[in-house]
């Protein structure tokens, strides 16, 4: 509990103490009322305060006016018990709102946590710690065990495990090793990491989602700019319907102006919009922290409350479905043994980095004797000829085995097939494809349970690749070989074909991704590999990659729409019954009070469900 906290809960305890005292002991009356305004300003001091001050700011119609106005005329008509009573609660009902403020900002607040101190620059050998302003693209950095990486970069010396849980939200840490990039914010657990650095830190994975954290909070859902435009126009017209109702009847009626007057109290009270001012923005920002502790950065409240309308998922192939990292998936031998075939292609290309070569080493598990292998040429797109332990070999694609006079060969269109041969025969082929994500086929399920009835995938792939990719995970549909500027007209096609109030999402992590992000209801964009581009254009970011999050978040965003329209409907059904029954004269001030600061209470309770994010996962895994 925060020192704020506690003070409001001494507050609460000695006006209660006061209170019984001044209730319940036989005093005298002076005794008696300096005790209850002693209870009543200890509990509302900084409510009265607050109401004069906005008043001279010329904000004269908010709750604190209302409670105010209410408990000083309550004062007037000599209730005394009941003033003290309403501000005691109304100070109670505060507590509750201040606890889950925090209890809500709590996921997102831990992400604030991931803003570097300091950068180890390395200069002329030595590490010299600088602001991570200083450091420019090219420098070197080094992170020690313990140490928060504080700027994007690729290792060039060392490995090490990284704690990625404030980036991600998964627990495991992750193993990396020289020649792989990581992302500022993650925490360095076992060795020294030297680092060069690939962007500034005004443009690094940290400073975007701080500034998406930042600014999470401005873009309001439809239901809370209701509630605000709501509360603009309601609070002005209950005060002149409560100074009518202390007015007019009396007139009218010739009856006395004190009983009217107690209604009109009880009437201002009663109105008092809290419990729709407080629990529906709150409902929001508990869903955007709840979104942030599995991984996925939302960017306002209003994205949120439009997954709950999704009806077509529209996904990129490349990274976001798969992994955008090229496997052996199948060594066909000829002649010899699989693992021989293997080795042979591994030395053969052991000399280059492109993509392809460098999934042959490591499916290779043997270590590579450079020794073995006498000379290595590039054939220009065709692949390689070496001389390993005095034989010539041949590794490349099928023009290169043409050019042997090798034809008739394997193939297929949904891999890259590697084809080995040495001087007198072939050997057999590798086959290389780009591997479909563990949790992409329970993405589309998780989708499906959601509500989405529509999943279609874009791809510049070949369609027999992209079709094996779409039955293999159950997509409705895939459009293949598509350029950037196919993926935004068929994007839009699909968006002008959803009607109403249904939206479209699209999935991607390149930068040809970007313009379709921009364009569709709701962009979702890979924060792990995805690239900056697409970050920015998009309304929501998954951090670790994993497609699967996106169902969760979907309904994290259902739950918490669903308990924003019951906040707004209980507190709207009770508050109108019980003004009702005050203006009849039938509700005292303590319905009053369970009107106002009990719903309130409620409504806020209520709220902190869109924090429970847990039982989402377990479902989603």
């Amino acid at each position: 509990m925060k020192k704020k906290q506690k003070r409001q809960l001494c507050r609460v305890i000695l006006s209660g103490v006061l209170l019984i005292l001044g209730a319940l002991l036989p005093l005298p009356e002076l005794a008696s009322l300096i005790i209850l305004m002693a209870s009543y300003l200890i509990a509302g001091y900084d409510t009265l305060w607050t109401a004069i001050r906005n008043i001279l700011r010329g904000q004269v119609f908010d709750e604190n006016f209302l409670m105010a106005i209410a408990t000083i005329g309550a004062i007037a008509l000599q209730d005394y018990q009941e003033a003290v009573f309403v501000m005691l609660f109304y100070l109670v009902g505060t507590i509750f709102e201040d606890y889950a403020v925090n209890k809500s900002r709590g996921s997102i607040s831990e992400l604030m946590d991931i803003r570097p101190d300091y950068a180890n620059l390395l200069q002329d050998g030595e590490a010299k710690q600088v602001d991570p302003y200083d450091v420019a693209i090219g420098d070197l950095i080094l992170v020690k065990p313990g140490e928060r990486v504080p700027l994007d970069g690729m290792i060039v010396e060392g490995h090490s495990s990284l704690d990625t849980s404030a980036l991600t939200g998964e627990s495991l840490p992750q193993d990396v090793e020289t020649g792989q990039t990581i992302s500022s914010g993650c925490i360095n657990l076992t060795g020294l990491l030297k680092i060069q650095v690939s962007s500034e830190f005004d443009d690094s994975t940290v400073a975007k989602i701080l500034d998406m954290v930042e600014n999470a909070g401005s873009k309001k859902a439809r239901v809370e700019k209701f509630i605000t435009r709501f509360a603009r126009y309601y609070t002005p017209i209950v005060v002149i319907a409560a100074v009518l109702l202390a007015v007019l009847p009396p007139l009218i009626l010739h009856q006395p102006f004190g009983p009217w007057i107690s209604r009109a109290l009880i009437f201002l009270v009663i109105s008092c919009p809290c419990a729709l001012v407080i629990s529906v923005p709150l409902a929001f920002f508990g869903g955007i922290g709840g979104a942030s502790s599995c991984g996925v950065l939302v960017k306002g409240s209003n994205y949120l409350e439009a997954l709950a309308q999704v009806d077509t998922v529209i996904f990129d192939k490349t990274g976001t479905l798969t992994t955008g990292t090229f496997k052996v998936t199948q060594v066909c031998a000829s002649g010899c043994e699989e693992q021989r075939l293997l080795e042979l292609a591994a030395y053969a290309e052991s000399y280059s980095d492109h993509p392809i070569s460098l999934s042959i080493r490591q499916a290779f598990s043997g270590s590579i004797d450079k020794s073995r292998i006498a000379d290595a040429e590039e054939l220009a797109g065709k692949g390689v000829k070496a001389v390993i332990d005095g034989s010539v070999l041949y590794a490349g694609n099928s023009r290169l085995m043409a050019d042997l006079g090798l034809t008739d060969l394997a193939s297929d269109e949904r891999a890259t097939l590697v084809h080995l041969a040495d001087e007198s025969s072939y050997l057999g082929y590798i086959a290389i494809s780009d591997t479909i994500k563990e949790d992409a086929a329970s993405a589309v399920q998780g989708l499906k349970k959601a509500g989405v009835s529509r999943t279609v995938m874009l791809t510049g792939d070949r369609k027999a690749v992209a079709e094996q990719v779409a039955n293999t995970i159950g997509l409705d549909e895939f459009h293949a070989e598509l350029l950037p500027g196919d993926k935004v007209s068929l994007a839009e096609t699909i968006i002008d074909q959803t009607s109403g109030e249904k939206k479209v999402v699209f999935v991607g992590d390149g930068i040809n991704d970007a313009p379709v992000l921009a364009r569709a209801d709701i962009g979702v964009a890979m924060g792990g590999l995805g690239s900056q581009a697409a970050i920015e254009a998009a309304d929501i970011v998954i951090m670790d990659d994993q497609p699967s999050k996106l169902s969760t978040v979907m309904k994290i965003a259902a739950k918490t729409l669903l308990i924003a329209k019951e906040n707004v409907v209980f507190a709207l059904v009770i508050k109108f019954a019980v003004l009702i029954l005050g203006a009849l004269g039938m509700a005292s001030m303590w319905a009053a009070v369970f009107a106002d600061v009990g719903v309130a209470v409620i409504c806020i309770l209520n709220s902190m469900r869109s924090l429970k994010t847990k039982e989402l996962v377990q479902q989603q895994n």
